[in-house]
């Protein structure tokens, strides 16, 4: 995180989070809450227990709109875009020609009337601009981008944020993991995503501008919910195993090395037709050279991001790309790339943290159990 306040953004919500006394840092251009006075560990721990609410008002939301906007979409994205339900998310990733990744992002089918040729899109901030430009280009004379920079996004996440937010949108408690609706919310239109960065159960709530405080006040009030900064949001996606794009994603990195092969459909893996998908469906048929991996280390000291790893010989086989303390499990966990040869659960790695070597080995990911709210239903 960038600790410097000079020429930063503000969100929205930045009002809120002084008054509540959060530290505030630099991050992807934005003045964000690191931690509030509960500190990061209760705040982690809170969210797994009840309810956290996040700003990520910094993240990038927009809509593609088009007469074709699914297929036209699907020439950037290995995701299935076409097959996409009303109501439903799909997480993708946008590719380079060589098959790296340049952001992973969110795409959504609105289910109201009138939209049928609309996209949602939500981006992470610090690709946004870049992002922005490169789908505008890109699908240029297909589809029209047009940024929703006058919506504010809060994340209230953890069990009981289905109980929280049900008493104020009803309807919000039957919705299924990975799907969107618009509703009212204490007066003000909002579009809910029932989805998240944690692992945990939640929502991710767009909000106008002008709403978000008063909005976020409400749902502070609620008996069960905390603020909660980006220290604790960081330790609650690793520990879920969940990749954060410019340390564990980039475009040095294809979406099978990321371990990230799931979202690429039956359909895309025949059809192909995006950015790299010569290499990339090589690697699907073939493997990659390397694989990310989760990775616990055996003794109490964390191992951070660009830590070396080496086999027992004391070959370099690979390094962390993201590492660091994690609440719900009491000890260090991490992520990051190794040779495949050395990618089985339970292989031993050397680490080598403040130049000594210490024991870790390859565990499954993720570390917490996920526990997104998914019906029965089809």
């Amino acid at each position: 995180m960038d600790q410097s306040q000079d020429h930063l953004k503000s969100t929205p919500l930045e009002s809120l989070h002084l008054a509540r006394g959060a530290k505030m840092v630099g991050f992807a251009g934005y003045s964000m809450p690191v931690q509030y006075p509960l500190g990061v560990l209760k705040e982690h721990l809170h969210t797994r227990a009840a309810a956290g609410l996040f700003d990520v008002s910094h993240m990038g939301q927009a809509e593609l709109v088009g007469d074709d906007v699914d297929k036209a979409m699907e020439t950037l994205v290995p995701g299935d875009i076409a097959d996409l339900k009303p109501g439903q998310i799909r997480y993708t990733v946008l590719t380079t020609p060589e098959g790296g990744i340049i952001d992973d992002l969110m795409i959504s089918r609105p289910a109201e009337s009138g939209r049928e040729k609309s996209l949602v899109l939500v981006v992470n901030a610090a690709c946004k601009e870049r992002d922005f430009a490169h789908i505008g280009a890109q699908l240029a004379g297909r589809a029209t981008l047009t940024r929703h920079d006058d919506a504010a996004l809060i994340a209230l996440q953890g069990p009981k944020a289905a109980d929280v937010l049900a008493r104020l949108v009803p309807a919000a408690a039957a919705m299924d993991f990975m799907t969107t609706r618009t509703d009212v919310l204490a007066n003000a239109p909002v579009r809910l995503f029932r989805s998240g960065y944690t692992g945990e159960d939640g929502y991710e709530i767009s909000v106008p501008n002008a709403e978000a405080v008063r909005i976020a006040e409400i749902l502070l009030n609620q008996p069960e919910v905390q603020p909660i900064g980006l220290g604790a949001r960081d330790s609650l996606r690793l520990e879920a195993g969940l990749c954060l794009y410019g340390s564990d994603i980039d475009t040095t990195t294809t979406p099978i090395e990321a371990s990230l092969a799931w979202t690429i459909s039956k359909r895309r893996r025949t059809e192909g037709g995006f950015p790299g998908a010569g290499k990339i469906l090589h690697q699907l048929a073939n493997g990659a050279p390397r694989k990310r991996v989760g990775i616990r280390p055996l003794g109490r000291a964390p191992a951070r991001g660009h830590t070396e790893i080496q086999d027992g010989n004391g070959r370099r086989i690979g390094e962390i790309t993201s590492g660091g303390f994690g609440p719900s499990v009491e000890g260090p966990v991490a992520m990051g790339y190794v040779e495949t040869a050395f990618s089985k659960v339970g292989t031993p790695l050397t680490l080598i943290v403040r130049g000594q070597a210490q024991a870790a080995q390859v565990e499954s990911l993720p570390f917490t159990p996920h526990h997104y709210f998914k019906t029965t239903r089809n």
